[in-house]
C-alpha cells in the first residue's frame, strides 16, 4: 500500500505521456520522479528504492520488459509493486500483461472503434472481442499465438528475433527456450490455415508479419 511521501518512479521515454500519467494519478503526497531509460530506472532504483513502479512495457529503443525481468529476479526487489502500462497499436503494443501485480492501459488515441481492426490481407484481428478472420471465417487460436499475432500485426514488415519476442511477449530471454517462438509459429501457421504465409521466416534473423 502506498502512503504518506510515497516515491513513484515512472519509467517511460515519452516525457507527454510520464507528465499525464502523473496528473491523472496524482496524489498530494506521492512524490514523483521519471526517467527515459532502463539504465537510469535501475540506478535510481538502487538509490532511493521507490516503493512503487509505473513501467512502459515497449520503450523504443530497448526491451521494457527487461528492467521486469531483473527486479524479478533480485530477492530484495522481486515484491516491489509495478505496474504496466501500454498503449494502443501504434504507439506501443497492448498485449496480454505478465503476471504481475496491476496492468493499466495509457490513454489510448482518439479514434473510431473500426479503426481499431488490425489487418493484413484477408487477415483481420480485432481487439475489441479477441477475434481472429481469414476473410470471412472465424480462425480459433490458443491464448499465446493470439498475442503473438497481435504483436506481429503492430509491427507489419519489422523483424523480430526469437529473443526479442520472448522478452516482448514473455517478458523472458534468458529462462525460456527461444525454441519456444518456434513452437507457437508453427501452431499459429497451422491455425491461420490459407494465411500462414503472411508469416515469414527470415533466416538468421527471425519472423516477420507482411503481405509481400
Amino acid at each position: 500500500m502506498t502512503t504518506a511521501n510515497t516515491i513513484v518512479l515512472v519509467v517511460d521515454d515519452k516525457p507527454a505521456i510520464a507528465e499525464l500519467l502523473k496528473y491523472s494519478l496524482h496524489e498530494d503526497e506521492w512524490i514523483w520522479h521519471s526517467v527515459p531509460s532502463l539504465a537510469q530506472a535501475w540506478d535510481f532504483i538502487g538509490r532511493e528504492r521507490p516503493e512503487l513502479l509505473l513501467q512502459e512495457s515497449m520503450l523504443r529503443q530497448e526491451g521494457g520488459m527487461r528492467l521486469l525481468a531483473r527486479l524479478r529476479g533480485e530477492r530484495r526487489l522481486r515484491d516491489k509493486p509495478v505496474i504496466l502500462l501500454a498503449a494502443e497499436c501504434g504507439e506501443g503494443e497492448r498485449g496480454t500483461p505478465p503476471p504481475v501485480p496491476e496492468f493499466i492501459p495509457q490513454p489510448p488515441p482518439d479514434e473510431a472503434p473500426d479503426e481499431r481492426l488490425l489487418s493484413l490481407g484477408r487477415l483481420v484481428l480485432d481487439p475489441l472481442s479477441c477475434s481472429v478472420r481469414v476473410g470471412n471465417h472465424k480462425v480459433e487460436v490458443r491464448h499465446a499465438e493470439y498475442r503473438l499475432l497481435r504483436f506481429l500485426l503492430c509491427h507489419p514488415g519489422q523483424v523480430f528475433s526469437r529473443a526479442q519476442l520472448l522478452e516482448h511477449l514473455w517478458a523472458a530471454h534468458d529462462t525460456l527456450d527461444q525454441r519456444t517462438v518456434d513452437v507457437h509459429v508453427l501452431r499459429l501457421r497451422k491455425a491461420l490455415g490459407r494465411a500462414k504465409s503472411l508469416i515469414k521466416t527470415v533466416r538468421g534473423a527471425g519472423y516477420m508479419l507482411s503481405g509481400g
